[in-house]
């Protein structure tokens, strides 16, 4: 979707017989799907606004348009009840706006939906002592279980993995670390608030070893010989622990690779990116 500027009334002339009519129509940007975009931002009655927007939809259909995206910010939240009545739904909130959508023509839908999935990531944090670095929380799922589980987070808008995965260890534990690879991923569905989540296991080194628990979130920290982390009921009656320990083992053996962060070169606009790949395979292919 593309940038759109600030909404305010604008005039167009028609002609429906031998006079001019002036009809205020919505500021509006085109997206790349033939719809448009109409950012709100001066306040209107409730009235008015109805009268504009339905010259505006009306518009918008000779011109041949499809979605139409209404972005209102939060002090016109007085608009939404309008918008609804003319058959305007929710696509998404944000803290500061809400916005809403509306399909012109009578053919399929094709609006895409909103972000479908949430991103975590769990740290797997090993000294040269083959202890794991764990926690314990005070709220959450494990909340007053006694179960021991590497610090875990939900990555920010933003936000690279590799990135996320950092900023969690040290949240939470004031480890300082650096980050290794993706060791695995996994999907699930109908999870918080029925969007779908993506959970990668990541493998960080670590830079400081003095814990500082961040007392907010967590019960207590520490770091764990790996053998008593693997130990724990839960964990060995877990399967997706179990094939986790699996991996770890085989990792801390050097028998299992996983992905690293390869920057990417890009338009100096924008924020570098990272392609995940498995660094060693891809090496021993081309010396072959």
């Amino acid at each position: 979707m593309s940038n759109s500027t600030n909404s305010q009334p604008t005039t167009a002339e028609v002609a429906p017989t031998d006079e001019v009519q002036e009809i205020k129509l919505l500021t509006s940007t085109n997206d790349d799907h033939g719809g448009v975009i109409v950012e709100m931002d001066e306040p209107m009655d409730s009235t008015t606004f109805v009268s504009i927007l339905r010259a505006s939809i009306s518009h918008w259909k000779k011109l041949g348009k499809k979605g139409i995206w209404i972005k209102l910010p939060i002090h016109l939240v007085n608009l939404v009840e309008a918008l609804v009545k003319e058959g305007f739904w929710y696509h998404h909130a944000e803290p500061k706006y809400l916005m809403l959508v509306y399909w012109i023509p009578e053919s399929a839908n094709t609006i895409p939906a909103n972000a479908t999935h949430r991103v975590g990531i769990g740290a797997f944090v090993m000294n040269a002592k083959r202890e794991v670095l764990v926690v314990q929380e005070k709220s959450g799922f494990f909340r007053g279980t006694g179960v021991w589980k590497f610090p875990t987070g939900v990555v920010d808008q933003g936000e690279d993995i590799c990135a996320a995965a950092v900023r969690e260890v040290k949240e939470e534990t004031g480890v300082d670390s650096e980050f290794v690879e993706i060791l695995a991923f996994r999907q699930s569905h109908m999870s918080f608030f029925e969007k779908s989540d993506l959970f990668f296991l990541c493998m960080l080194r670590p830079l400081s070893f003095d814990i500082q628990m961040q007392e907010l979130e967590i019960e207590a920290a520490q770091w764990m010989p790996f053998e008593d982390f693997a130990s724990q009921p839960f964990v060995e009656k877990h399967e997706l622990w179990k094939y986790i320990n699996e991996i770890c083992l085989a990792k801390i053996d050097g028998h299992y690779s996983g992905f690293t962060p390869v920057p990417m070169s890009s338009d100096s606009r924008e924020k570098k990116k990272f392609l995940y790949l498995n660094d060693r395979g891809l090496k021993r292919c081309n010396s072959l």
